[in-house]
């Protein structure tokens, strides 16, 4: 059973709870978190999700996610998805989300990290994951087309490789 704490339209805790898969009470909201990897090459790694599971079964998605639950900020939440999938330690003390969205019961943080991550050391979570690649953006983009990756819009998938090398909605080139 999941716990995951309300927020108000502001993304103020309203210091109530709800479980996993009940009714969201008006105006109210979670938080989920996605990590996306990318190694030196500018590939993402990305994970194939498990044929038994609920919501976009054996399909491709980017690195890592899921909800915050009860008591987490979005940073330990997103450190403990990337432990929790894929077995990897990352540290976001310090770091803002790179990009933060907006959907109709909640807030998705969205963090985009920059390591070389060696896959075949990776201890993969069963529940949820049954393969992980590194991938660039024309295969994730060919993914979509094909349907095996989650049908993310295009235009989002290249935001994040767009977004790989910088913070925020300018690039460093052209300042």
């Amino acid at each position: 059973m999941e716990i995951w704490d309300l927020y108000d339209k502001d993304r103020i805790k309203i210091g109530e709870t709800m479980i996993r898969g009940s009714e969201f009470k008006e105006n109210t909201y979670h938080m989920v978190v996605h990590v996306c990897i990318f190694n030196l090459e500018g590939k993402m790694l990305i994970q194939q999700r498990q044929t038994f599971k609920e919501g976009w079964p054996n399909m491709w998605d980017i690195t890592v996610g899921g909800s915050a639950v009860s008591g987490d900020c979005s940073q330990s939440a997103a450190e403990r998805e990337v432990f929790e999938e894929i077995g990897y330690k990352i540290n976001l003390k310090d770091k803002r989300p790179s990009l933060t969205i907006n959907f109709e019961v909640g807030f998705d943080d969205i963090y985009i990290i920059k390591e070389d991550v060696d896959i075949d050391k990776l201890k993969l979570q069963y529940e949820e994951v049954q393969n992980v690649m590194w991938a660039d953006k024309n295969k994730i983009l060919g993914m979509i087309d094909s349907k095996e990756f989650i049908p993310y819009h295009k235009s989002f998938i290249e935001l994040l490789f767009d977004m790989k090398d910088y913070m925020g909605f300018t690039c460093k080139d052209n300042i």
